[in-house]
């Protein structure tokens, strides 16, 4: 994915660190707005994972850090859940002025308990994903019961939280008791989805039921099985990302879906592979799909590798043709399978190639007609098979032409 570092002002006009997740041609069909966990970062691996898996999807995802968090100015002392809420619907404005209101809030933890808050205010929204949310904020007093005598003689006190230190102030306790959650869910009137992990020791799952009760359809539970509060297992993040997404594109109408889509004569293929292994996404007419390579090679196995993809696109081309010409004259063709095998082999093994000391791609195709279809018709599919557009291409003299893009141009990764 495209990723871009921003800052925008909260309405105290503190500078709040920002990045912009994009799918890989740059052009999104909508926005969303992350909203990480109490103490934690716009950076939280998690985060970056359910980012990921939303950009693939088509959507570009705003992700920040909350005042006094992060990268993000102000002192987290002073801060309290509604400067949390204040700060979403600072991000939702932002992203309005800037590209475009956001469609879709996610909240993970006490960010889920935010964005149901703040789901009011952003009306542009139209869908709500939490994850292990907290059916009310106040759900979080307990992980610093033990010091609350302290915080309400002095007014505050020092709490170790995942490792660190922040100070708690009285503001802080008082503020979390102030809000109706449960209201704001009743009067939600977005659609909701609720991921949360059954064995979840932070937030339990008792939440996860309490917001589904209090929410009005449509309304959706997705259960993370084994996972834990911070999703720190990639595969329950990444999961948690794709669940989200395919839920979420439901709820984009459908003409923005087809804007994307424009005629193939003049359609762009963008690959972006990041800064670590070989793991490449692709976006295609508005379709994304992922590359990779193998494990024994030094990949991480997470998609087709190109020459996959190269070959797969003999194979859907020689379906399709084989499917239109059969429309075509009528014949009884009920299916077609191609099965491929792409590798090399050396030329002294091909009996019409020319130089016999190099090594040239062979591309074994099996083709599987089903129906009922006599031997004549049989033989002219597969004459037809050798004639598909696909096949023509690889068989014909290609030119390549590349260029460097101007690096002014071009964002982050």
């Amino acid at each position: 994915m495209l990723s871009e570092k921003l800052h925008f002002q909260n309405e105290h006009g503190l500078q709040l660190a920002a990045r912009l997740d994009l799918p890989a041609d740059g052009e999104p069909m909508a926005y969303a707005v992350f909203a990480h966990c109490f103490t934690c970062s716009k950076n939280l691996t998690a985060v970056g994972h359910i980012s990921r898996a939303l950009t693939q999807a088509g959507f570009g995802v705003l992700r920040f850090d909350f005042t006094g968090l992060g990268e993000s100015e102000g002192d987290f002392a002073h801060t309290h859940f509604a400067s949390n809420v204040s700060d979403l619907v600072s991000a939702a404005q932002f992203l309005e002025a800037k590209y475009e209101a956001p469609r879709i809030l996610i909240g993970h933890s006490l960010g889920g308990a935010a964005v149901l808050m703040a789901a009011r205010q952003i009306s542009s929204a139209e869908a709500v994903a939490t994850i292990g949310a907290p059916c009310s904020p106040e759900h979080i007093r307990h992980l610093f019961v033990d010091d609350l005598d302290e915080i309400s003689r002095k007014g505050e006190a020092d709490v170790r939280l995942a490792g660190r230190v922040f100070t708690i102030r009285k503001q802080f306790i008082d503020d979390l008791e102030r809000h109706n959650t449960p209201e704001a869910i009743r009067e939600l009137d977005k659609a909701l989805l609720i991921l949360h992990a059954p064995l979840d020791q932070i937030v339990g799952i008792e939440n996860a039921g309490r917001i589904f009760e209090h929410a009005k359809h449509p309304k959706s539970f997705i259960s993370l099985d084994t996972a834990d509060h911070l999703l720190t297992e990639p595969d329950d993040s990444r999961y948690a990302g794709s669940v989200i997404a395919a839920w979420s594109a439901r709820y984009i109408p459908a003409d923005r879906k087809r804007a994307k889509q424009g005629p193939p004569d003049e359609n762009r293929i963008v690959a972006e592979t990041g800064r670590e292994g070989f793991r490449t996404e692709i976006t295609a007419n508005g379709h994304t799909l992922v590359a990779d390579e193998p494990l024994s090679v030094g990949g991480t196995n997470m998609g087709p590798s190109p020459y996959d993809l190269l070959v797969a696109g003999l194979g859907a081309c020689t379906s399709m043709t084989l499917r239109m010409y059969a429309d075509r004259k009528e014949l009884p063709l009920e299916s077609v399978v191609v099965r491929l095998r792409h590798h090399k082999i050396h030329a002294e093994d091909c009996s019409h190639c020319e130089d016999k000391d190099v090594r040239i791609d062979h591309i074994e195709r099996e083709i599987e007609l089903r129906g009922s279809l006599d031997e004549d018709q049989r033989s002219r599919l597969l004459e037809i098979a050798e004639r598909c557009p696909v096949h023509r291409t690889l068989e014909s003299e290609i030119v390549i032409e590349s260029s460097l893009k101007d690096l002014a141009s071009s964002k982050s990764i």
